[in-house]
């Protein structure tokens, strides 16, 4: 009997060791270096978005506050993840990113501190993000800033969206409005 115990033990063990990882079980850090758990978004629909303060992308940052403006008391929410991967298009600390991006754009979504999205580094958020093993949809790859991850009401990746297109694409409406 205890052999058995001991087995059923061992097995329950491993089926937790490899459950698949939720967007809801990620907890981040805002820029000012509090815990946000992702789990506080369950019900919205998300934009993931890694932003750069010295990219020729950075004025999307005033679209971006758009539709945050527009569809945030709409169940939606916009989470900015400064990041240096590219270029060095990144260098400053939290709190300068912060200042360029409330002066600047006045952004009002929520910015989290400074991650990376690509190489040994990765944050295990991007690392879920890109995975298909890990995310359920599909694999991809940050190719630059400005790269949109759209996360449905349950918390399901649902569309990667190139860096290039604009966050008032219609695609993005329809998503939104659907």
């Amino acid at each position: 009997m205890k052999t058995l115990t001991f087995i059923f033990l061992i097995a329950f063990s491993a089926a937790g060791a490899f459950a698949q990882q939720n967007f809801y079980d990620f907890v981040v850090k805002d820029i000012d270096g509090n815990d946000f758990p992702l789990s506080s978004l369950k019900g919205k629909k998300v934009m993931i978005v890694n932003t750069a303060s010295k990219c020729g992308l950075t004025p999307q940052y005033e679209k971006l506050e758009a539709l945050y403006k527009t569809y945030g008391d709409k169940d939606f929410v916009i989470i900015g993840f400064p990041a240096n991967n590219f270029m060095n298009q990144e260098p400053g600390t939290e709190a300068e990113i912060k200042d360029f991006c409330t002066l600047n754009y006045g952004v009002t979504f929520p910015m989290m501190s400074k991650i990376s999205v690509k190489g040994d580094d990765m944050h295990p958020l991007y690392q879920w993000l890109t995975d298909k093993e890990k995310n359920g949809f599909e694999d991809s790859s940050v190719s630059w800033n400005f790269q949109k991850y759209l996360i449905d009401e349950n918390g399901n990746l649902v569309k990667v969206i190139k860096p290039r297109t604009s966050p008032d694409d219609e695609s993005i409406i329809a998503w939104l409005t659907n």
